[in-house]
């Protein structure tokens, strides 16, 4: 049967137009990525509305806003990712609400250990530091180990060593002292049958009676703060800091600066921090495997947190929870708690600020 060359040619020309204006379609009906795109964590844990109390309530949310307005200012006016990352998460180490520098939790021996990183999903390039006690903002000193010196991660007296010479600010007891903390510390003690230790030098005596502050609404969360943000230039950066778990043990570290445990980001596939029982999001390595679903099997990134966080994370008995990012503007949250102070927002659209199971 002889072909009509022409009719062919037609044939295949139409098809070949269809595809097209298929491929056009789809292309048009994928949204824009936004120019910016901001999430924020504050830690999780048990909270409920009932215990918490309105004025606490509000006085979280407020925070969270600020953290929010901080970060957009940096990111509106064109500044990376990181700047972000980083103006955001000094913000929460200085306000006492949050375990993470100034009101962060004491170690069983009665002193303030911190803890922090910070990656660039650009380079890939990371800085961590633990077990810091004489730094006013940790994640200014993870910065400063990303980009100062050789190394990802540096410990103790070293870290402060470095630091010192590297110019970022210090801090003496006296700075990260609240006596919620150091009362919840004590409660702490006393239920294990451990003995008290001295308060800190340069604090004073404890007040008697005790401020109804010092003895207010104790949320049980996981102490950390953290940040993941992408910027006009489409990259991505985390950031993570802690005051780790009331009266922990001599030397513990927990999962924020191990990276790909509590922190990660990779332009690739996407940003997280992390906030949650350490010991278990390091067995997972937590934030590297949503990153890994994302890039690897093409999951959408809520659907990878909730994969790791609802599914792998709660299975194994831990909990808490992440906020994540992706270059191509999607935004994330997952936590298996009750609660867990967060807050996002992306260019061109409103805050949304939560703090208990089944808000936004």
């Amino acid at each position: 049967m002889r072909r009509n060359p022409i009719r062919l040619a037609t044939l295949l020309l139409g098809s070949a137009l269809a595809l097209s204006a298929c491929a056009t379609q789809k292309q048009a009906a994928a949204p824009a990525r936004p120019a910016w795109a901001l999430a924020i964590h504050g830690g999780a844990g048990v909270m409920d509305r009932e215990t918490m109390g309105p004025e606490t309530e509000a006085s979280y949310r407020a925070a969270m806003h600020a953290a929010l307005d901080r970060g957009r200012a940096v990111l509106e006016k064109g500044g990376t990712a990181m700047d972000a990352v980083v103006a955001v998460v000094r913000r929460l180490e200085d306000d006492p609400q949050f375990n993470a520098g100034k009101g962060a939790v004491f170690t069983a021996d009665g002193r303030n250990e911190l803890d922090a990183a910070i990656m660039d999903g650009a380079t890939l390039k990371a800085g961590a530091v633990a077990g810091i006690t004489g730094t006013k903002n940790p994640i200014t000193l993870a910065r400063a180990v990303m980009e100062k010196s050789p190394h990802v991660m540096l410990i103790g007296a070293g870290a402060e060593k470095f630091g010192q010479q590297a110019g970022v600010e210090q801090a003496d007891a006296a700075w990260f002292f609240t006596e919620r903390r150091w009362q919840s510390l004590k409660k702490t003690l006393k239920e294990r049958g451990l003995p008290i230790p001295a308060r800190p030098a340069g604090v004073g005596p404890e007040p008697v009676p005790l401020a109804a502050a010092d003895m207010a609404f104790e949320d049980r969360k996981y102490g950390t703060v953290g940040v993941v943000a992408l910027d006009t230039a489409g990259h991505v950066a985390a950031g993570t800091s802690t005051g780790g778990t009331t009266a922990k043990l001599w030397g513990r570290v927990g999962d924020v600066p191990i990276i790909g445990a509590g922190t990660y980001a990779n332009d690739k596939s996407c940003a997280v921090s992390a906030t949650g029982t350490g010991e278990y999001f390091i067995r997972l390595g937590v934030a590297r495997a949503i990153c890994d679903l994302v890039e690897l099997k093409g999951m959408s990134l809520q659907k990878a947190a909730d994969e790791v966080i609802q599914a792998r994370l709660t299975a194994l008995g831990g909990d808490g929870g992440i906020v994540a990012v992706t270059p191509d503007g999607q935004v994330a949250w997952s936590f298996n708690t009750s609660g867990m102070y967060r807050a996002r927002q992306v260019a061109g659209g409103e805050p949304v600020v939560g703090i208990f199971k089944g808000e936004p």
